[in-house]
């Protein structure tokens, strides 16, 4: 074999090597794009729920925001597991995203519940001020919620205010002795039922349908939209227009997945989350009325005080009552809530 021959030889080997290089640089880039984060988004609300409803738009907007380098699986309707279950996968990491009410994270750091204390807020304007995870109140309760659970705020959004419905016409909180209210099974939600007048029963909001059909309690408590979406109305026969608790949900992240992410789609992330927060809160402000007008063709009869609710009545009872179950151990929670309102 001649020089000639040998470089010729040499030259080949040299394309073939580089072809091969080129090829499986392409095939890793190509595996690179292939393999998107994936998170887990699990939380209770019908999809059609605008807690339903803000979960896909953020599955939505985060897909097209990171070109596809981040997918959102939601599981909404407890498809895996109750509201203690979920809001411990995601302290477990089996979930990287839940939402649930501010008592129900409390589950996870006892704290939150104080937010979700019976008339609170004089307005929603007063709730999502608080609310905000930029607030004081909710910077504290992040770190703790951080540092004791490994679980971030993400953002939060107005969920509605409630209201009570039962099988009977209520008035006053005499009508409801000895009747079985269901409460979320979370501290200060039994207190607010309790206080009520009536016998707080805990049932998971997935097991409410069933609860109510088969008897085993007379009536419940939540805003309008989630009464219609989950169709209460065809158990229930009368809404009570309390208003004893105005409710922000707080969608929470994992920190260690969170911290997996890179900076760049950390950034729109967050992002993300604020715009779909305030977009949640102000659909929820939309639909709450309609929702109400909504139950009223289903045939459900309203109580408000113009059809003679005692809504005093109803708010010294349960003020009291959680007054003296929750007033030391959120005293100073409340105090800094009042600073802020200022």
């Amino acid at each position: 074999m001649n020089r000639k021959q040998v470089w010729y030889m040499f030259l080949a080997l040299f394309c073939v090597a580089g072809l091969l290089f080129a090829g499986g640089a392409k095939e890793s880039e190509k595996a690179k794009q292939a393999a998107p984060i994936v998170l887990r988004y699990a939380h209770m609300n019908p999809p059609a729920s605008v807690a339903g409803k803000q979960a896909d738009l953020l599955a939505k907007m985060v897909e097209e925001k990171t070109g596809g380098r981040v997918k959102i699986q939601v599981f909404p309707s407890s498809q895996l597991g109750s509201l203690q279950e979920q809001a411990e996968a995601v302290a477990a990491g089996t979930v990287a995203i839940h939402h649930n009410t501010m008592a129900g994270i409390g589950s996870l750091y006892p704290d939150f519940g104080a937010l979700d204390t019976p008339f609170l807020y004089r307005t929603v304007d007063e709730l999502m001020k608080v609310a905000d995870p930029d607030s004081p109140v909710m910077k504290k309760l992040n770190d703790g919620l951080l540092s004791s659970r490994g679980v971030r705020v993400y953002y939060t959004f107005y969920f509605g205010t409630r209201h009570l419905t039962c099988n009977k016409a209520v008035y006053k909180p005499d009508d409801l002795k000895g009747v079985k209210i269901r409460a979320i099974p979370f501290p200060i939600y039994m207190a607010a039922v309790e206080g009520m007048g009536a016998v707080a029963t805990p049932v998971d909001f997935a097991e409410l349908p069933t609860a109510l059909a088969t008897g085993v309690v007379a009536g419940q408590e939540n805003p309008t939209d989630t009464i219609l979406n989950a169709k209460l109305y065809e158990k229930q026969s009368h809404i009570m227009l309390t208003g004893h608790i105005k409710g922000a949900e707080i969608v929470v992240f994992n920190d260690k997945v969170w911290k997996s992410i890179p900076a760049d789609l950390q950034k729109i992330l967050a992002e993300v989350g604020k715009e779909v927060g305030k977009q949640a809160t102000q659909m929820t402000k939309d639909v709450e009325d309609a929702a109400l007008e909504e139950l009223k063709k289903k045939g459900m009869t309203v109580i408000g005080p113009k059809e003679g609710l005692d809504l005093e009545a109803f708010r010294n009872k349960v003020l009291a009552h959680v007054n003296a179950k929750f007033g030391a151990q959120y005293g100073k929670i409340y105090e800094e809530i009042r600073a802020i309102l200022k």
